[in-house]
């Protein structure tokens, strides 16, 4: 059964420790700004719930997936591989196969630091697109607007190129601390759902939709 906005859902598929905040924060950022609702297991906390029972939920829920391997190396406490991304991917590629018709609608976006360096830990991938961001914020944004853009229902609709919109977050990334002080909140302690709310609040002055092209 096709749940409400499924067709404007993304699920992000990434790590949510410091180290990637600066990459995760941009691509929730660009998600949103290309007019779709980003969604991942942060959303929600709920200690009746299993981790591996929000995340099936919430792709059950997302027509697009955004799926981010960049981050399998050896941990440098207990020198094993994070899995949980791949594991995910698994996940959601296993809905768009056993799926109902809506899920067999999905579209998937997956991203890497380099180029075939999946092949050494997830080969039965191979075959697949994987899209290169080297770690790098524009390259990041770019590579999710032009994948949302093809698959874009309303063909009247053209998001703006990708070095916009990270010009875009650049500017909000500034504003950001203003917005925050404004609202009585500390930015290094906001949650993902309110960093998804001070991004609405943002793009109610700064909506690119409402530009006239003549």
């Amino acid at each position: 059964m096709k749940t409400a906005n499924y067709e404007k859902n993304v699920f992000i598929n990434c790590p949510f420790d410091d180290d990637y905040k600066f990459l995760f924060d941009a691509l929730v950022f660009a998600v949103r700004d290309c007019g779709f609702t980003a969604r991942c297991a942060l959303e929600i906390d709920n200690a009746a719930q299993t981790r591996i029972d929000k995340i099936v939920k919430i792709v059950s829920e997302c027509q697009w997936g955004i799926h981010d391997l960049s981050r399998t190396e050896l941990d440098a406490n207990n020198l094993l591989p994070r899995f949980n991304m791949p594991f995910e991917l698994g996940i959601f590629l296993g809905a768009t196969w056993f799926g109902d018709e809506h899920q067999r609608e999905k579209r998937c976006l997956i991203l890497d630091k380099e180029k075939y360096r999946y092949q050494k830990f997830c080969s039965d991938i191979s075959g697949q697109d994987i899209s290169v961001h080297d770690g790098n914020i524009q390259k990041a944004i770019t590579l999710i607007r032009n994948w949302l853009q093809i698959g874009y229902s309303d063909k009247n609709i053209v998001i703006p190129c990708g070095s916009i919109l990270f010009q875009r977050y650049e500017i909000f990334e500034d504003d950001l601390p203003i917005i925050c002080k404004n609202m009585n909140l500390n930015e290094k302690e906001i949650i993902f759902s309110d960093f998804i709310f001070l991004i609405e609040k943002w793009l109610l002055k700064n909506d690119w939709r409402r530009v006239d092209i003549l």
